[in-house]
């Protein structure tokens, strides 16, 4: 059985798509629009996270349990 890629705080968001791009909807959900963008590309889930005013901890955790489920 494979395991299930688990997501940090430093996880650039380019690693966080290619692990699985449906997470993708996961931050356009809370307004992360900026994905296509090549300098978001380089961001840590902590950065884009800061800029969006959302809580990184809460956000890492929604990402996790949705690669648990998939």
């Amino acid at each position: 059985m494979e395991q299930v890629k688990q997501v940090s705080k430093d996880t650039m968001i380019s690693e966080l798509i290619s692990i699985n791009p449906q997470t993708a909807e996961i931050l356009f959900g809370i307004g992360m629009h900026c994905i296509g963008c090549p300098a978001s590309q380089m961001e840590t889930l902590e950065e884009a996270a800061s800029v969006h005013g959302v809580n990184v901890q809460d956000l890492v955790d929604e990402i996790n349990d949705f690669l648990m489920a998939a």
